[in-house]
């Protein structure tokens, strides 16, 4: 009876769910799950096909965002079109040029790690990322009601159901909406060392977004220091637990191969090395697509242009630094195994 009566009610208050809509689970952000009850019994958004901010294919309004080079926070004006497919922002509401324009079929929008919040100082905050000169560009903005935050990650998911419903007019459209965002698969600190014998260790923030593993020296970084493409098990890519002698030690190690370079890093906990081994492990163990393989041979043309650019010049390829120039070389330096 109660199964039946849930079900009903089901019916009742999500008969217009629209696809793209993020539905909850437990382990979700507070503010998805709120208001995501808020949307049903409030607001009562799904029992009829009502007009709703993040349905209409346009929006307008201001975020809090942080800044590029520090962390003070300063309201921006967005505006995101359905249209142009474009998230436009503005220093200033009088502004008529933006200050960046983002391609929204290459924009991802994922709710904010606690460990970020504390520094943003609201639950209510998304992390945009997208590719800026071929290096993943970080935005982090928040909003001071939840309702509002979960309208524009909404408004996002349908922009980008609308793109793919266009470019893939015969895919059904259960098999769009892993597309439309993704939640990083793992973010936390990890020790690393570098390339080099004797390299020290340095602590890093980690996330690893799919088949991107990234590192920061700071989780609000707006570029990472570094970026590792983590391809298929079998084709020189591989996880295994502990540093074998005589490498340098550190708290509970790990070893990542690629087909570039030979990865140290080292966790805090026993518990933290066994997830983030289990973690990447899926990655590797998932086959790769074509689409996959067309983002490694991305990278590895990046990197060379990366390596080749940092031996002819004296100053740093780019002041957020990329952990790939000039760890290339399979020089006397390079960490092999096997």
């Amino acid at each position: 009876m109660e199964q039946y009566g849930n079900e009903l009610a089901k019916e009742h208050y999500e008969k217009h769910v629209p696809p793209y809509y993020r539905r909850p689970n437990r382990d979700d952000p507070n503010v998805l799950r709120e208001q995501w009850i808020r949307a049903k019994y409030e607001r009562k958004e799904f029992m009829h096909q009502v007009d709703t901010v993040y349905s209409r294919g346009y929006m307008e309004g201001f975020l809090m965002k942080k800044g590029k080079k520090d962390k003070k926070l300063e309201r921006r004006k967005f505006v995101l079109s359905e249209v142009d497919q474009t998230i436009k922002y503005y220093v200033k509401s009088s502004s008529k040029t933006p200050k960046a324009v983002i391609n929204i079929p290459d924009l991802n929008a994922t709710f904010c790690d606690p460990a970020k919040i504390k520094t943003i100082k609201s639950p209510n905050a998304l992390q945009l990322t997208y590719l800026k000169d071929g290096y993943t560009r970080s935005i982090y903005v928040y909003a001071d009601d939840g309702k509002e935050i979960i309208d524009w990650y909404m408004a996002i998911r349908a922009a980008k159901y609308q793109h793919l419903q266009i470019a893939y007019p015969s895919c059904p459209p259960i098999e769009l909406l892993p597309h439309l965002t993704r939640d990083f698969l793992k973010e936390g600190y990890l020790w690393k060392t570098g390339p080099k014998i004797g390299d020290s260790y340095k602590k890093r923030w980690f996330t690893l977004d799919y088949r991107k593993l990234m590192y920061l020296e700071d989780p609000l970084d707006p570029f990472p220091k570094g970026e590792i493409y983590l391809g298929e098990k079998g084709k020189q890519f591989a996880i295994s637990s502990g540093i074998p002698a005589p490498l340098k030690q550190h708290m509970y190690g790990f070893i990542m191969k690629t087909p570039e370079r030979t990865w140290l890093f080292s966790a805090e906990t026993e518990e933290e090395r066994k997830q983030w081994i289990s973690v990447i492990s899926s990655v590797l163990e998932t086959p790769e697509s074509s689409q996959d393989c067309q983002v490694y041979l991305r990278y590895s043309l990046r990197n060379s242009l990366s390596y080749t650019k940092s031996r002819s010049s004296t100053g740093s390829h780019r002041n957020s630094g990329s952990s790939f120039t000039g760890t290339l070389r399979k020089g006397k330096n390079f960490l092999s195994f096997g």
